[in-house]
Parts: structure tokens; C-alpha cells; sequence
């Protein structure tokens, strides 16, 4: 973020009306818009003179010299971070989203998220699942197939079951499978599956166990049946709200449209800006640059980390305009991930 001096009481209310105006109608922003709306107590003349000093800060952007004011990237950070109060869902949009997101439906819980946040925001709404790599070791299993196969099924706290097909070339009998099952289960369980294959390197390094035969079997096939290769599922909602020719005034404009829906069906791009929500802190809002992609240059995104404050599971989010109301789409995006994240929890 831009650093920008302390702005005194006056310049703050008066940047404050600038970008709720800008936010609402689109439009840059005049003096006599403030003065009539807003009850700043100025003259219009002293409004402008206050505007001018905001542009200078960097703050306001004049797009013509007979224009009003419009904000700045720099001039949305600072309304984001200083000035915007984020009212609450009422009691009757809390129980809305609970239900339709507690609903029978055929959908998974995923879906379901997702389509809730898009259509209560008209954007696109965004879950990334909770991270496979977070999920708890609890049992992994040999099945001897023919020619040298073995199936490993790895069984995990929350009863998911993966299951994966090796080759190797020694034999596995009944009851060396069952010392080798033992082993692995008094080694790791309870770790999370990142903490599982740290566990595996670090005792395979161990001298005893390299001269062990039995638990260095066992390593080399829990190394190969842990080998990291699992990604979260990211599901997405919504893109067509994203498209507006309406406000396509250019080609260039559809070319930026296109390439952000092109962004959006990058499931890569979409995990590492949530990976960056989950190492943050609560709610975070990334405007253009700020999420590091060209194609999102124009765009904000909403998000904030479900589960544990101190062991998140995933994290979801809403992409939009930068012209979006922050205050309505951040409370929705809050209240939906303490929603969801409870259900993830129960499921």
C-alpha cells in the first residue's frame, strides 16, 4: 500500500463522499454533488480546493479538467482501510444464506457456496477447498496386485479415501503387510499429510532405519504413496456476471473482460491468490495490482480464510469490479465463510 500522510477530519469526509458517490453511480464526482448530499457544511468552492489537495496526495484522479473527481487504487486502499464501516447482515440475510446453504440440494456444499456467493453479490463467487494436505493421516494400506502392482489406499481422520497404483519390485507377503501396516500407523498417525512426508524423509534419513529392511520397505512405499501431487478443488460461479458488454465502450474493454474470464478458468491463479488469504489475517481485499495478475488489473477480489482462526481449511472469495459495494460484499462474504466453514467441519 501507498503510503499517504494522516488526513485531518475534514479530508477524510470529504474523500469518504467522493468514493460512496463514485461507488454507487459510477460517475466522477463534483463539489456541489458533495455539498448537497452529504452535509459537509463547505462551500463548494472550499470542497474543491480540499479535492485538489486529495489529487495531489494521489488519492483522487481528475480524468478531464472540467470533471469532478474519481478514486484512485490508492484512494479505494485508503476508504478500505480508514473509513469504510462495514454494517452487519440483518437477521433475516443471515438465515437466508444458512438455509441455502444448508439446503438438500443435489449440488455439493462447494457449489452450493459458490452459487450463493455470486448471486447475492452479482459477481463471481469462489471456494477453494479445504486443503487436501491438511487432512489427517489415519490409516494407509498395501493391496498385492499382479505383475509387480501394489494398490495403496490411504484412509484419512475425515473418511476420505484415496486410493493410488505403484510398481515394485520385491514381494509383499500377509504377514510382512501387517507389520509394515502397524508400523505406518503408530509412525503417523494423527499428522497432517504435509507433516506425513516430512516425517517419511526425516526417518529415512535416520542410519537405523536404512539397515532395517522391514521399515525401510515401509518408507519406500509410504514415500511413494504420500508423494505430494494433490491440489485443492476451486470452484467458480457466476463468470457470466463478470461479462458486460454495456460496459464494453472499447474492444480493448472486451479484450480485458476475455482475459479476466480466461483468469478465472485458471484454477492455478485462483489457489495461489487464496493460498495468500489463508497465510493473511481475517479478511482481505485485493485491488487490481495487488493481486499480482494483469488480467485481474481491473478487478477486486473479496476473501477470507474459513476453519480455525489458527489452522485454516480454505478460503473463499468475490471477484468483481473495482466500482464495487465493499461494505455489502464483504459482510456477505464473512458470514457465508462462518457458514460454510462450520459445515465443512460437520460434513
Amino acid at each position: 500500500m501507498t503510503q499517504v500522510p494522516e488526513l485531518n477530519r475534514r479530508a477524510r469526509k470529504i474523500l469518504h463522499a467522493v468514493v460512496s458517490e463514485y461507488l454507487q453511480g459510477g460517475d466522477a464526482v463534483g463539489s456541489r454533488t458533495i455539498t448537497r448530499r452529504h452535509g459537509i457544511g463547505l462551500s463548494p468552492a472550499t470542497v474543491r480546493n480540499v479535492m485538489s489537495d486529495l489529487e495531489e496526495l494521489g488519492l483522487l484522479h481528475q480524468p478531464h479538467t472540467s470533471a469532478g473527481r474519481v478514486p484512485t487504487e490508492t484512494g479505494l486502499r485508503f476508504f478500505i482501510d480508514s473509513l469504510l464501516k462495514v454494517r452487519g447482515l440483518s437477521p433475516k440475510e443471515k438465515e437466508d444464506i444458512r438455509t441455502r446453504l444448508e439446503a438438500p440440494l443435489p449440488e455439493a456444499v462447494l457449489q452450493r457456496a459458490s452459487r450463493v456467493l455470486s448471486e447475492l453479490t452479482q459477481y463471481a463467487g469462489i471456494v477453494l477447498a479445504p486443503n487436501p494436505d491438511l487432512q489427517r493421516f489415519q490409516h494407509l494400506e498395501f493391496v498385492p496386485l499382479r505383475d509387480g502392482k501394489v494398490l495403496c489406499i490411504l484412509v484419512t481422520a475425515d473418511g476420505h479415501i484415496e486410493n493410488k497404483l505403484v510398481v515394485i519390485d520385491f514381494a509383499l507377503e500377509g504377514a510382512r503387510l501387517d507389520r509394515i501396516h502397524n508400523y505406518l500407523d503408530q509412525l503417523l498417525r494423527g499428522l497432517t499429510l504435509d507433516e506425513v512426508r516430512k516425517r517419511v524423509l526425516s526417518e529415512m534419513g535416520t542410519d537405523k532405519n536404512q539397515f532395517d529392511g522391514e521399515v525401510a520397505t515401509a518408507l519406500r512405499l509410504s514415500q511413494v504413496a504420500f508423494e505430494s501431487g494433490r491440489s485443492s478443488e476451486v470452484v467458480v460461479s457466476g463468470q457470466v456476471n463478470l461479462l458486460d458488454p454495456a460496459r464494453a465502450q472499447t474492444p480493448q474493454d472486451l479484450d480485458r473482460m476475455r482475459s479476466l474470464l480466461r483468469a478465472l478458468e485458471d484454477k492455478e491463479i485462483l489457489v495461489k491468490l487464496l493460498d495468500r488469504t489463508m497465510a493473511g489475517e481475517g479478511m482481505q481485499v485485493f485491488l487490481g495490482a495487488e493481486t499480482s495478475y494483469a488480467a485481474l488489473g481491473e478487478s477486486s477480489v473479496v476473501a477470507v480464510p474459513y476453519g480455525p482462526e489458527d489452522r485454516p481449511l480454505g478460503a473463499i472469495a468475490v471477484i468483481g469490479p473495482m466500482r464495487m459495494n465493499y461494505g455489502k460484499v464483504m459482510s456477505v462474504v464473512d458470514f457465508t465463510a462462518d457458514v460454510f466453514g462450520q459445515l465443512i467441519r460437520e460434513s
